[in-house]
C-alpha cells in the first residue's frame, strides 16, 4: 500500500507541475504587460557609456562571464559576438586595455607560465598552420600576451578555454579585425 501511495503523490506533483509549466506564458506575458521583464539567462547586453566616456575609434567590450564580446564602430554601429574566456579566474585579467597592432595568420608561441605548465607545446607555430590556436586573425592589446583572437578549435568558443585570450569564430574575427583601427578602447569585464 505505501508504494501506491508514494506512486499517487508522484503522479500528483508530476500532473501539478505540468500544469504550472503550460500556465507560465500566461504569467510572463502579463508579468510583460505590467512593465517587468525577465531573463532567465545571464546575457545582458551593455552600453558603452557605462564603461567609456566617448566613443572614440571604437570599443570593444568582452563580458568574461557571459561569454560574449560587443563591438562598437566609431559610428555607433554594435555587433555581438559569442567567445571563448579563460580557463580560469588566475587567467583572467581585468580592466581596460586598448588594440595596438592587428595581425592576420598570426604566428604563435607560448608564454613563458604555459611552457612551464605545458613543458611538451611547441616552441613557435607559424601562422596558417592548422594547430595554431590564435586562428586566422589576432588584435594586440596592450597587456603583454593577451589577444582577441580567431580559433581554429570552433568547440572553445562559449566555453572557459584560453590560456587568458578572448577567442572568436574566425569568420567573426575576420570581420572584428576588419573594423578594428589601432588605438580602439577595450575593456574586459
Amino acid at each position: 500500500m505505501r508504494k501506491k501511495t508514494e506512486l499517487l503523490s508522484r503522479r500528483a506533483f508530476v500532473s501539478a507541475v505540468g500544469a504550472a509549466a503550460l500556465a507560465a506564458p500566461s504569467v510572463l506575458s502579463a508579468q510583460a504587460t505590467e512593465g517587468v521583464v525577465r531573463n532567465v539567462g545571464s546575457f545582458r547586453p551593455h552600453q558603452w557609456q557605462d564603461h567609456f566616456e566617448k566613443i572614440g575609434k571604437g570599443i570593444i567590450l568582452s563580458d568574461t562571464n557571459a561569454r560574449f564580446l560587443q563591438h562598437w564602430t566609431a559610428d555607433g554601429e554594435m555587433r555581438l559576438y559569442p567567445t571563448s574566456v579563460p580557463l580560469s579566474e588566475d587567467l583572467t585579467r581585468r580592466g581596460y586595455t586598448e588594440v595596438i597592432d592587428k595581425k592576420v595568420a598570426p604566428g604563435w608561441g607560448p608564454t613563458p607560465a604555459m611552457r612551464i605548465r605545458n613543458p611538451e607545446w611547441p616552441a613557435y607555430i607559424p601562422g596558417g598552420d592548422p594547430l595554431n590556436p590564435l586562428g586566422s586573425h589576432a588584435l594586440y592589446l596592450s597587456w603583454q600576451y593577451y589577444r582577441i583572437h580567431g580559433t581554429q578549435d570552433t568547440r572553445k568558443i562559449g566555453r572557459r578555454s584560453s590560456n587568458g585570450c578572448i577567442g572568436l569564430y574566425n569568420a567573426q574575427i575576420a570581420e572584428v579585425f576588419g573594423r578594428t583601427p589601432i588605438g580602439t578602447q577595450v575593456k574586459l569585464i
